[in-house]
């Protein structure tokens, strides 16, 4: 990092490149804050947000709520699509009345906040097993309806049904790979005018798209062990734990990683890189 200009206070991030990864639709908030810090922030999304095949599962769930005891939502993405398809079904936030709603991390319980709904659980890490310890000894003998992603892991249904729960798993969403974003992501990368400083990663399909879209040529770039790196090569920068442990799994490093697993917290350790 010696070739890098050192910044203000103000703008730590000056002369910085930044790739953001997050889908097209939610960029803004990590770019709006990359940006206010100085930074110079390429957006090509890891990933697209699509409906399922079906949303048949989800509707006769969404038809039965008063069967549930608690509701389990893990991101923002799943907040919108359940909420979508309430209004399709003319279902209003009455119908979530009697229900006790847990929340993966405060942008989630933020999105559900907003639609006027009470989030009673929101774990201290926003991972799926700090879920699961919140809710392990809340749960026996009820019933849970967990809103997610396609693909998606399974700790929490697995640990809630150990814990005494009958779990419905309903998919709201899928991620899939924007493949017009395979060309910018390797030109970007080929080009030294051009290449990021650090590469962002918000969740682990953010990281198995990147490694798709870049391919195992260009992967090479990034797969030297810190020893073997120079100064000036391309950072990893990841959200939280889980989406590092699936950086180390592609055979990428993980050279900075959020102490708070937020959009807030990722740019934070960012700027605390390289304020030094």
């Amino acid at each position: 990092m010696s070739k890098r200009t050192r910044s203000s206070s103000n703008q730590p991030l000056s002369g910085i490149r930044v790739l953001v990864g997050r889908a097209r639709h939610q960029a803004g908030a990590l770019s709006r804050e990359l940006r206010k810090r100085g930074a110079n922030v390429l957006e090509i999304p890891f990933i697209e947000i699509r409906k399922p095949r079906s949303f048949r599962p989800l509707d006769s769930a969404l038809k039965t709520l008063d069967a549930y005891d608690w509701l389990i939502l893990t991101s923002v993405n799943g907040v919108e699509a359940m909420w979508q398809r309430m209004a399709k079904l003319r279902l209003t936030r009455k119908h979530l009345r009697h229900l006790r709603v847990a929340a993966i991390g405060p942008a989630t319980k933020k999105a559900i906040v907003q639609r006027g709904v009470k989030v009673e659980v929101v774990p201290k890490e926003y991972v799926a097993e700090s879920v699961v310890r919140s809710l392990r000894r809340r749960v026996n003998g009820k019933r849970v309806l967990l809103v997610r992603a396609k693909v998606a892991r399974d700790v929490i249904p697995h640990d809630l049904r150990k814990a005494g729960a009958s779990v419905d798993v309903v998919e709201a969403y899928e991620t899939v790979i924007p493949q017009s974003s395979r060309l910018r992501l390797q030109a970007a990368i080929k080009d030294p005018k051009r290449r990021p400083h650090v590469v962002t990663f918000t969740s682990s399909s953010t990281v198995r798209n990147f490694v798709a879209l870049l391919g195992s040529r260009g992967l090479l770039t990034f797969s030297k062990k810190p020893a073997q790196r120079r100064s000036d090569e391309v950072l990893m920068a990841s959200i939280g734990p889980v989406t590092s442990s699936t950086l180390r799994e592609s055979g990428l490093n993980v050279d900075i990683q959020a102490k708070e697993f937020t959009i807030p917290g990722l740019v934070e350790a960012i700027v605390q890189v390289f304020a030094r």
